[in-house]
């Protein structure tokens, strides 16, 4: 979660303490899982293609997340002559931050060959290349030949990964530490405070390899056909690594004969000339005659907001049009704080009233974010926004792809693909009500994927619906701070990095209380419960965290699946200087099943309560249920009370863990599970 508002540092440095000196009287084992697979190297592909849905077998998440125009194919199933890297789960590590903890790493004059599955005439490659040894990035070449015959060479880039250092982080790989006053978990210490001072290697917590590239192919070519990435010899890209390759079969642009065309009015498509000032006059027509504005094929330069009210506008397609612009330091701050502007459409300000009905669809937003400044403005889609829909959007390289400030009511984005941000994918923020973020494709964001944010008004009736959310690097993929009546259901998150789960409920960040309800009903994970570096303990897949105040809504979690846990299924948290001022309570977990768990299936670190049924668990590695509640250990038991309501399967809770036994194990030994199959 990014914020444009001030106090940044208290948003990360908020619940830093570590558990110590109450907890240190539990049993400290073995914590990080460090599951590095020695490099290996393959010549042969599968004999059919191995198509996956966040790197498992799609039979495994049927029903669950984002129906997305394309295939997506791991390079470790590849064909290669390079080396698979990892499986790692390690937060710094080029595997951990791979789709499915694995990749192919291939060093020039090296490829990897995937056989389409179908029809294809388009594909997006998802790589790593080095960092400049200063920093800022390098480009690199990657040629793509389809059946033997070269189709087009990539001009792959560093430019927008490697991000460095503590929050909000740096793009110095030499920088010292930016907060040398915050507690650090790699000396245990303060190291302002500490004589003699640590010494501290950079570059220090690299982080953020990744990027994608969409590419178009010369023609359509039929299923079978052998999609080869080569790094040319002579590169200078010391390595390249590929993850995945998503294969595409793009229909025909759209066109819009009746509405008002931009190029009237001076937009460039070819990019050279920059396009806003015709934006907002080709925009002020349409409103005059309620037609729509329309984007046609093209690559639009546009450096500023363009401010939306009560208008449609349309594009080509995503990958027909662009609108891309330069991130612009600004010669003074604006009001709110912004040191940069840059490409984005905005609604007005809330405090202006918001903007109404606008609709947004059919184009690319290609921004030139490369550093995290909260206060900027640079985000793709943001303001506020009511009765409005943003769909069919591809979203690239901003700070957040789409970031609502409301109050602001009834809107629908839809079916849009967001990566590669700094930041969030998507946050609701203050005051948004009955809107649904619904079929959106999220990938590589630097913090939440998703996110409902009620800071100071409360956000409430908002849904997150059959959404995929891929590898945050940092936080988790779908997160609400508090609210009342939120829905988070059919869902897929996989494979969150650090300091972060899957499925996050937390009262904090300044958020107002839960009220009402939260369903979290029927959703997927793959590969969460990161190790949370602060504490230094695992996560859980789901995590309910109360540090600003209880969480005592009626929170039901039915029907989802937790895969292949790093850590523990399930976590229920409060810091630990107000672990005796506030509680979780009021949860029902029922049709859940975990399937793998390092740990545990429920991690209870807190007072408080929840019911479990139907819920049936298998592989997991320690006790079913670690119950170290507030850490007092008293004589009558945890603080943390399960209630066994009926069809448990897997004897993960056994009946003399019930209701309150004290099985505290404050960092377990980690059993790495299989990996996940059929029920």
């Amino acid at each position: 979660m990014s914020r444009s508002t001030t106090g940044v540092a208290a948003r990360r440095s908020t619940g830093r303490s570590r558990w110590i000196a109450a907890a240190a009287t539990a049993v400290v084992t073995a914590g990080l899982v460090t599951t590095v697979g020695a490099g290996t190297s393959s010549a042969s592909a599968p004999p059919n293609p191995a198509v996956t849905r966040t790197a498992l077998a799609p039979s495994l998440v049927a029903g669950r997340g984002a129906e997305v125009d394309f295939a997506e194919q791991e390079a470790e199933n590849a064909a290669t002559n390079g080396v698979v890297i990892g499986p790692d789960r390690s937060a710094y590590t080029l595997p951990a931050e791979a789709s499915g903890r694995k990749a192919v790493k291939l060093v020039p004059g090296q490829h990897v060959e995937f056989t389409l599955p179908g029809a294809a005439n388009a594909i997006t490659v998802r790589y790593s290349i080095p960092d400049a040894s200063n920093g800022g990035g390098i480009t690199a070449p990657l040629d793509v030949s389809v059946n033997g015959r070269h189709d087009t060479t990539a001009t792959l880039t560093s430019q927008y990964s490697w991000l460095y250092n503590q929050y909000p982080f740096s793009n110095d790989p030499g920088a010292g530490l930016l907060h040398p006053d915050w507690w650090i978990t790699e000396c245990a210490c303060v190291p302002a405070a500490t004589t003699p001072a640590p010494v501290i290697t950079t570059p220090f917590r690299p982080g953020h390899f990744y990027d994608e590239q969409r590419l178009k192919l010369d023609r359509t070519y039929a299923a079978g056909a052998k999609v080869r990435l080569t790094v040319p010899v002579g590169s200078n890209a010391a390595w390249t690594v590929v993850d995945l390759l998503d294969s595409h079969l793009v229909g025909l642009p759209h066109f819009e004969f009746t509405a008002v065309n931009v190029l009237l009015f001076g937009a460039d498509p070819t990019g050279k000339r920059e396009s806003a000032d015709a934006f907002d006059r080709a925009i002020a027509l349409a409103k005059r005659l309620h037609r729509k504005v329309y984007l046609p094929p093209g690559t639009y330069q546009v450096n500023r907001h363009i401010v939306v009210d009560d208008v449609t506008i349309e594009g080509a397609g995503s990958w027909y049009t662009t609108v891309k612009g330069h991130e612009v330091a600004l010669s003074t701050p604006a009001p709110d704080g912004s040191v940069h502007t840059g490409v984005g459409f905005y609604g007005k300000d809330a405090a202006s009233g918001g903007s109404t009905n606008v609709h947004l669809s059919g184009f690319a937003i290609e921004g030139d974010v490369r550093e995290r400044v909260d206060t900027d403005q640079v985000n793709g889609v943001g303001g506020a926004m009511s009765n409005s829909t943003i769909e069919g959007l591809y979203l690239h390289h901003t700070k957040v792809g789409l970031w609502f400030d409301g109050p602001m009511t009834n809107t629908r984005v839809k079916g849009n693909v967001i990566v590669d941000q700094i930041a969030d994918g998507l946050n609701f923020h203050t005051g948004v009500t009955n809107s649904v973020a619904s079929g959106n494709f999220v990938r590589n964001t630097g913090d939440d994927g998703l996110a409902m944010w009620s800071e100071k008004v409360e956000n409430a009736g908002n849904t997150f619906d059959h959404n995929t959310v891929q590898t945050p690097t940092l936080a988790n993929g779908i997160a609400v701070y508090g609210g009342t009546d939120t829905t988070v259901s059919n869902n897929l998150v996989a494979d969150p990095i650090r300091e972060g789960s899957a499925i996050h409920l937390g009262s904090r960040f300044g958020a107002e209380a839960f009220t009402g309800y939260v369903r979290v009903t029927d959703n997927t994970t793959v590969r969460s419960g990161t190790f949370e570096l602060n504490w230094k303990i695992g996560l859980g897949a789901i995590w309910l965290y109360a540090l600003d105040k209880d969480i005592s809504a009626d929170v039901r979690v039915t029907g989802d699946h937790f895969l292949d846990n790093t850590y523990n299924a399930i976590m229920l948290v409060s810091d630990f200087p107000v672990k005796d001022r506030y509680s979780i309570t009021n949860v029902h977990f029922a049709d859940v099943r975990v399937d793998g768990a390092g740990t545990s299936v429920v991690s209870a670190r807190s007072a408080g309560s929840a019911t479990f049924r139907n819920v049936d668990a298998r592989n997991v590695g320690a006790v079913g249920v670690n119950n170290c509640g507030s850490f007092n250990f008293t004589p009558a038991g945890s603080e943390f009370s399960l209630t066994d309501a009926g069809g448990n399967d897997g004897g993960w809770l056994a009946p003399w863990e019930l209701p309150n036994t004290i099985t505290c194990d404050d960092r377990p030994t980690v059993v790495a599970p299989p990996a996940p199959s059929a029920w």
